[in-house]
């Protein structure tokens, strides 16, 4: 049975962690990059003056999955426990991006790493659903599923199952037969029907994949990720191995051709095409890449990584500019990514999303989205009149399904006005799983203050009100909550924290440490006036 990435990290990627000096030393030697700022003074990659620098999308958007279709590129990426899943992202510049939409209403479980897919007009999302303690029905702890729609828009199908268990990381090409596979961790592969919603025949191990020295550092061999596509006479597969978290140098991107989809694989010479490999460098664990040509016909990478000192930012998409040799292979020709890039050719369109919300209308996978949220979850919120009411459920942040946006800045701060009715307690969070998270929580009686994925041993002094704003502050990994009864006058709370081991190698799970609003007990909360900013 092949090993999924969650029982990889198992292996032991917290023993792994580089220690807090280093990391904080590696973190100093570098100079502070100078990105353009976006909406509401976000990181943006286009610099304005013909170059980029990463990362092409800030935050944690791992396992990026891209769609050449014509002018347009398409992107979406693992999206985990949220609901909504699978944002839809548009460019025609591979820098510059634009949210589309949700493509994955209602989760069937967790979402890893998926494939996103146009075939004879038709376009198709490959799923893995891992189980998860809110899942249902499903088979096995990894099970592959098939979206399809006639649009980019939608409107999307329900999940059809291709009864592919214990296997994640779906890879579809078209054979020189004209048939259909699907790639999959390991590296398998199963032919697909002609409407590409069931398998046709045996699933079969293909390839066996690049083997690095035994000496260098990685999480665990991990075989995954495989990607394929035909140029000339050649099939090309792009696969990552060293583990996707874990120790710096880890995560790898390698590359294998063949003249038929049934083998057999040359390695490439230049393996590993892309890998970190000095703690300095600007972006840990890079991996898991798809290649695609750009406009004017130039050929790019696009994978995820670490951003140095950031990893609780989680796995942010970079790009990366690729260049033919005589031989047929490709080499990788940005270097570090630590500094501006020429910016491919096509027209910018507008890029990113506002955190910020006045709750006029609903957002709901774009903006936010719940945390291991069941079918039905959407039915406890509402936005009408400037405000966003969500009945309370379970017992704290851990339980409550809270609604999490994405954020992909060093520094900012977040603010809101919750008001808080029956017994229900609301409140404002850094939430990075059920396990760990922090902020404050008000319930009419006290101020409940969160630290390291439970109620903290400090008592702040706040006043017992049912409606109270509330703001946090990251400053790069140094955070401090704020509240006030009025909006103008702000009182510092009592504790600050340090969060930059708020990540995946602490707690085993691929996450990132994010704005979120929560409402658990018995009773309704209503936020009002959702602020973000980016500090300089």
């Amino acid at each position: 049975m092949t090993t999924s990435r969650r029982d990889l990290l198992a292996l032991g990627a917290a023993s792994t962690m580089l220690p807090a000096a280093t990391l904080a030393a590696s973190a100093a030697r570098a100079p502070e990059p100078r990105w353009r700022p976006g909406v509401e003074g976000q990181r943006r990659a286009d610099l304005g003056d013909g170059r980029y620098l990463n990362p092409i999308l800030a935050g944690d958007h791992p396992d990026p999955s891209i769609l050449k279709d014509g002018d347009d590129y398409w992107m979406t990426h693992s999206s985990f426990d949220a609901a909504p899943g699978l944002l839809i992202w548009h460019s025609r510049d591979l820098v510059n991006w634009t949210p589309v939409g949700p493509a994955l209403a209602r989760p069937l479980g967790t979402v890893f790493a998926v494939d996103l897919v146009k075939h004879d007009g038709r376009y198709y999302i490959y799923i893995p659903f891992m189980a998860a303690p809110w899942s249902k029905g499903l088979k096995s702890f990894a099970n592959i599923y098939v979206i399809h729609a006639p649009s980019m828009h939608g409107p999307w199908s329900e999940p059809v199952d291709l009864g592919i268990g214990t296997l994640i990381d779906p890879g579809h090409v078209v054979g020189e037969d004209g048939r259909r596979y699907l790639f999959l961790s390991g590296i398998k592969r199963v032919r697909l029907s002609a409407d590409g919603l069931s398998t046709d025949g045996p699933i079969e191990q293909v390839y066996d994949g690049w083997h690095y020295p035994d000496n260098w550092i990685t999480e665990a061999y991990s075989l995954e990720g495989p990607k394929l596509f035909r140029r000339g006479d050649w099939f090309y597969l792009i696969s990552a191995v060293g583990g996707t978290s874990g120790p710096a140098t880890g995560h790898m991107v390698i590359a294998a051709r063949s003249r038929s989809v049934d083998g057999p694989w040359e390695n490439c010479p230049n393996n590993p095409i892309v890998r970190t490999r000095d703690v300095a460098e600007a972006w840990w664990s890079r991996g898991h890449a798809t290649a695609v040509e750009g406009p004017g016909g130039k050929w790019y990478m696009v994978y995820h990584g670490y951003e140095n000192g950031y990893r609780s930012l989680g796995r942010q998409t970079l790009l990366e500019p690729i260049e033919w040799t005589a031989d047929g292979w490709f080499r990788a020709t940005g270097g570090d990514l630590s500094r501006p890039l020429p910016k491919p050719a096509g027209t910018a369109l507008p890029h990113g999303l506002a955190g910020s919300d006045a709750f006029t209308e609903p957002s709901f996978g774009t903006r936010w989205s719940f945390y291991a949220g069941t079918a039905d979850e959407l039915r406890r919120a509402r936005v009408s009149g400037g405000a966003l009411t969500l009945a309370a459920k379970g017992a704290g942040p851990q339980d409550c399904s809270p609604l999490t946006q994405l954020v992909g800045d060093r520094a900012y701060e977040i603010s809101v006005l919750v008001d808080v009715e029956g017994g229900a307690q609301g409140g404002l969070l850094l939430f990075f799983d059920d396990r760990l998270f922090l902020g404050m929580g008000i319930d009419g009686t006290a101020m409940t203050s969160y630290r390291g994925g439970k109620v903290s041993f400090w008592r702040e002094p706040a006043p017992a009100v049912r409606t109270m704003h509330l703001r946090i502050v990251n400053d790069r990994q140094i955070v401090t909550f704020y509240y006030s009864t009025d909006g103008t006058h702000w009182t510092r709370h009592g504790v600050r924290s340090e969060v930059s081991g708020y990540n995946a190698n602490t707690v085993d799970d691929l996450a990132s440490l994010r704005p979120a609003l929560f409402a658990a007990g018995k009773g309704m909360v209503r936020f009002q006036d959702f602020r973000y900013r980016a500090l300089p």
